[in-house]
C-alpha cells in the first residue's frame, strides 16, 4: 500500500533514521551537483533519476522509500511519480538538500565516505567476536553510511589481509585509520571522520561507548549498563557475530532512540497519578 502522504518533512525523515521503520534514502540530484556537494543524506545512495526502471528492481520492497535532490522539486518528483505509478511506497523529501539544511540536520562527509569505501554495497573488516565498539561502528555504518554494508568478521591477524583481499575497510584494530585515537574508540574515529560528531545524540552515545569500551563507566551513567548489556549478548551468541550484531542493533537502536525523544523521561515508585 502507498503512503497518504505524497512528501515527508526533514525532521520527520529524521526521526525515522534508525528505527524498525526506516525508510530507503535514494538521491537523485543531477550528477554535476551531487559531485560538487560535500554533503551526502544519512545513508543515501546516489540513483540517476533518468534510469529509474533500471534499479527500481533493487529496491528493498519491505521498506518505504524516500526521494530527495537539490530542493525536492523536477528530480525528486519525476522519480517519485515513475515509482508511485508502479505500485512502490516513496515519498518526496520536501524541500530536499535544501530542506535539510534549513532545518539543521546531520549530513555525512560525501568525501570521505567516498574516500574510505567507494564501492557499494561497501565491504568493512574487523575482528571477529565484537563486544562494544565493533558493535557500534557496524551499526553507525549501516545506519549512516551505507545500509547494505557488508561487515566481515576475521581472526584478529587476519584482519588486513583479508581487508586487502576483498577491497574492504579494516576498521578497530592497531595501525588503521578507523580506530581508537587516544582514550578515543573507534566509534569515536568514524563520527569525526564523517563528519557526525556535532550531532548532540549521537555524541553522547559516543560517550557511552567510550565509557563502556575502556572501562570508564564515569564518563556516563549509561556505560556501565551498556557493558553489562554488551557481555551478556556476547556470551550468549558464542561465535554467531552477525546474530549478535542483529541483537546489538536493537541495544543501539533503542539507546539512539532514547536520546532523541525520551532522555528526559523520568520514572519512580510509587507512580503519581496521571
Amino acid at each position: 500500500m502507498l503512503s497518504p502522504s505524497y512528501s515527508i518533512s526533514p525532521k520527520d525523515l529524521w526521526n525515522a533514521i534508525a528505527t524498525q521503520t526506516a525508510p530507503q534514502i535514494i538521491d537523485v540530484r543531477r550528477r554535476e551537483a551531487f559531485d560538487q556537494s560535500p554533503h551526502l543524506l544519512p545513508g543515501a545512495i546516489w540513483q540517476d533519476a533518468g534510469s529509474v526502471q533500471q534499479w527500481k528492481n533493487d529496491l528493498d520492497p519491505t521498506r518505504p522509500l524516500i526521494v530527495a535532490c537539490k530542493a525536492g522539486h523536477e528530480m525528486s518528483q519525476t522519480t517519485v511519480a515513475q515509482l508511485r505509478v508502479d505500485g512502490i511506497d516513496a515519498q518526496v523529501l520536501e524541500g530536499g538538500y535544501e530542506g535539510w539544511t534549513k532545518a539543521g540536520l546531520p549530513f555525512v562527509a560525501k568525501a570521505e565516505l567516498e574516500r574510505i569505501a567507494p564501492r557499494r554495497p561497501s565491504i568493512w573488516v574487523t575482528r571477529r567476536r565484537p563486544k562494544i565498539d565493533r558493535i557500534a561502528c557496524p551499526w553507525l555504518i549501516r545506519r549512516f553510511l551505507d545500509p547494505r554494508a557488508r561487515i566481515l568478521f576475521v581472526d584478529p591477524d587476519q584482519v588486513n589481509n583479508v581487508a586487502r583481499e576483498s577491497g574492504g575497510v579494516p576498521f578497530d584494530i592497531k595501525d588503521v585509520e578507523l580506530s581508537h585515537v587516544g582514550e578515543r574508540c573507534s566509534f569515536d574515529t568514524m563520527l569525526k571522520l564523517f563528519g557526525l560528531e556535532g550531532e548532540p545524540s549521537l555524541a553522547r552515545l559516543a560517550l557511552i561507548v567510550r565509557g563502556a569500551d575502556t572501562a570508564r563507566p564515569d564518563i556516563a551513567a549509561e556505560a556501565a549498563g551498556l557493558h553489562a548489556v554488551s557481555l551478556g549478548l556476547s556470551a550468549l551468541a558464542g561465535d554467531d557475530d552477525h546474530g549478535l550484531l542483529q541483537r546489538g542493533f536493537i541495544v543501539y537502536d533503542a539507546l539512539f532512540a532514547w536520546l532523541r525523544f525520551a532522555a528526559e523521561e523520568r520514572h519512580n515508585w510509587p507512580a503519581k497519578a496521571a
